[in-house]
């Protein structure tokens, strides 16, 4: 039986644990009790995985009392109950101990599930400077003779070279290596990875000094990155000896880069941090990092790695997702990281359009002006490449083009917007060029019929176009697209020569809800002036819309209508949910039973009290289910089968995010005449 959809299982994550004990020094009977009760919980939470710290069943810090024997044998003991009571448990659980292996005395982690110790791995690098002393207790693995260790009457795999692979969840394979091991140039856990575990383990008695858990996020964070992998850290608490030093507790969970959870440190009590991971995410990312591969060819001999299977028979109910899902994933939810953010994206843009003017020698730009989003964020661009190459900003040559369907809100937002920032403004009506094309078309419309199609849209779209195109000519300069990722991906946008087309497209990497904030961003700043910053706002404020279809009986750019008539979410989706869409689809390739798992998650109706700080005000609505479902649907049809031709044929335009890019001759390389049947089919089974 399948995982039900609301649960995390069914869509590639896996729920982890880092559990932080009451330590009872040198009480092993006491620390094997506080082990179960945390494994217990960790069960009733649906945790496939639980790290104790390192050396947990005993203590870190019991020094010489490591070589007493009473202390040795009741540390089994301690293990022993640890395994009989996890015969009923869930979780795979990391706990570590002291064990003598023939005349050696190793510092390992038991891997126990349903009441078998299935692995024993020992420490590779013991510390042995500054307030480390473990030479003296412990031998390292490399120093080990044998591959086996019989613990009660079973012999069990022992060594470095351990995977615990689990039977019955995708891709969850489980490496580990303690504490010291993460430290060292080349840790242990990096083989583990190339020879395909995803979770990596790290039961650890770090103590705490002033800066260091800066450095062990820091740690766990680009350990993560490099291997791919998620990486569950549990350290010693608070309880240890405080003889000469102190303990913090600190748990740390990563995945790829990313801290996903973190312990409160100095905490009194016991606590288990738990997060639930991406395993698809990792996958993917490693199918697509060509490097990895032949980092496991390179690295060949030392992958020769044993695996242990276990099952754990995960209950199948409904389980929420521990794990905050952006709603925007494109635009940093933390002010300050967005500024940044934004103050980058600029830079980016500025530079690519900056190299490429130089570069053809030319020092006009081009570019029309409609009073909205778009071309107001590649006007912005514009003038700052013109101050960036101490340029005068008259060498921007902005046109506002008023057609059938121009509002006067937006018309006279881009006349604002134009003489704000002191470009060259110009204004050109194409209706008298459109209505003659529509009489050599034998268009409907010429004759006054309201006969408003796919051509008479196009028509508009494409006179604005060739006039900037000629602009240029006449001018020695460069049209700049204004068109972005968003309209790309949907398809949203006149193919040839429409807004499809430019000398160079600052937007074409850029999703709509990231140009929302760059212009809110720069409106905010306020370096433009404040008639800038107040038409700025405006343009905000208004809905999107391609402004080629008027309303009935409205006169155009020259009525007394306030605001756009033809609304593109109102066809396309709302570009916050769609941008939502764009992003799982094209960074990682989900599945849309799994996009339509995390839109729910971002962006369902649950009747929230109250709402996170990092949502702004206007966007603290939600859509349901269903409506995710209907603008996905509408998504993956255009993305994958109707929109690819106007892709492969894209002016350049520079790549601005790691979320990815649509160019063909970048990041997205894909046929026009496929077909979007296998994603929709996939949608059909979920709605049924």
């Amino acid at each position: 039986m399948a995982h039900p959809f609301d649960s995390p299982y069914a869509h590639g994550f896996v729920r982890v644990a880092a559990a932080t004990p009451k330590m009872h020094l040198a009480e092993p009977a006491r620390n094997a009790a506080s082990t179960v009760e945390l494994l217990r919980r960790a069960h009733d939470e649906a945790v496939a995985l639980v790290v104790f710290p390192e050396l947990g069943l005993v203590g870190y810090s019991c020094g010489d009392l490591f070589h007493q024997e009473a202390l040795l044998r009741a540390s089994l003991d301690a293990l022993e109950e640890v395994r009989v009571a996890s015969r009923d448990l869930v979780p795979v659980a990391v706990v570590g101990l002291p064990l003598r292996v023939d005349s050696q005395l190793f510092n390992v982690a038991a891997i126990l599930h349903r009441g078998e110790v299935v692995a024993v791995v020992p420490k590779s690098y013991l510390p042995n400077y500054r307030e480390f002393y473990e030479k003296r207790h412990f031998s390292a693995s490399r120093q080990a003779v044998t591959r086996t260790v019989r613990i009660g009457d079973r012999d069990i795999a022992f060594g470095t070279d351990l995977l615990v692979e689990v039977l019955d969840v995708a891709d969850l394979v489980i490496g580990v290596e303690i504490c010291e091991d993460l430290w060292v140039p080349v840790p242990p856990s990096s083989f583990a990875a190339l020879a395909g575990a995803t979770v990596l383990a790290n039961p650890s008695g770090s103590n705490v000094t002033i800066a260091k858990a800066d450095y062990r996020r820091e740690l766990c964070r680009s350990h993560s990155a490099r291997t791919m992998a998620a990486y569950v850290y549990s350290g010693c608490g608070v309880a240890e000896s405080t003889t000469d030093l102190a303990w913090d507790g600190h748990a740390l969970i990563a995945e790829n880069g990313n801290l996903v959870a973190e312990s409160e440190r100095f905490g009194a009590g016991e606590a288990l941090t738990v997060a639930d991971v991406d395993l698809e995410r990792l996958v993917a990312d490693r199918i697509r990092m060509t490097s990895f591969a032949d980092s496991i060819e390179d690295h060949a001999a030392r992958l020769e790695f044993r695996r242990v299977g276990v099952r754990l028979d995960l209950p199948r109910r409904s389980i929420a997702l521990r794990r905050d899902v952006a709603r925007f994933p494109f635009v940093p939810a933390d002010p300050q990281a967005r500024n940044e953010r934004c103050a980058e994206v600029y830079a980016v843009q500025r530079a690519g359009l900056a190299t490429r003017l130089t570069a053809t020698g030319l020092e006009h730009l081009v570019i029309g002006v409609s009073g909205g989003l778009d071309s107001t964020h590649a006007l912005l661009v514009a003038v700052g490449v013109m101050d960036d190459l101490r340029l005068p900003r008259t060498n921007v040559l902005a046109y506002t083009m008023p057609g059938f369907a121009t509002s006067e809100h937006t018309l006279t937002n881009a006349r604002r917007l134009m003489a704000a920032l002191g470009v060259s403004a110009h204004e050109i009506d194409i209706r008298p060029a459109s209505e003659r094309m529509l009489e050599d078309l034998g268009h409907p419309a010429a004759d006054g019929d309201a006969h408003y199609d796919l051509t008479y849209e196009n028509v508009q779209a494409g006179a604005r176009t060739s006039l900037l195109f000629r602009l240029a000519n006449q001018h020695h300069g460069l049209v700049v697209g204004t068109g972005d990722l968003s309209e790309l991906a949907l398809g949203w946008c006149t193919y040839g020569v429409g807004d499809h087309m430019s000398h160079y497209g600052v937007n074409a990497s850029v999703p709509k809800t990231l140009i929302q904030y760059l212009v809110r961003w720069v409106a905010e700043t306020g370096d433009l002036g404040p008639e800038a910053a107040e038409v700025l706002e405006s343009v905000l404020d208004t809905e999107i819309s391609p402004e080629l279809i008027p309303a009935e009986g409205s006169g155009g750019g020259d009525g007394p209508d306030s605001g756009p008539h033809q609304l593109s979410e109102e066809i396309v989706g709302p570009y916050e949910l769609q941008d939502f869409h764009l992003y799982y689809v094209l960074r990682f390739g989900y599945s849309p039973t799994k996009v339509a798992y995390l839109a729910n998650q971002a962006w369902g109706a649950r009747g929230r009290g109250e709402w996170p700080a990092t949502i702004p005000e206007q966007d603290r609505h939600e859509y349901d289910l269903a409506t995710i479902l209907r603008w996905l649907r509408v998504f993956l049809h255009r993305f994958m089968q109707t929109s690819q031709f106007k892709r492969s044929a894209l002016p350049d335009g520079p790549k601005v995010g790691s979320g990815g890019s649509l160019s063909p001759r970048g990041d997205w390389r894909a046929p026009s005449d496929a077909s979007s049947a296998v994603w929709l089919a996939e949608l059909d089974a979920l709605d049924g």
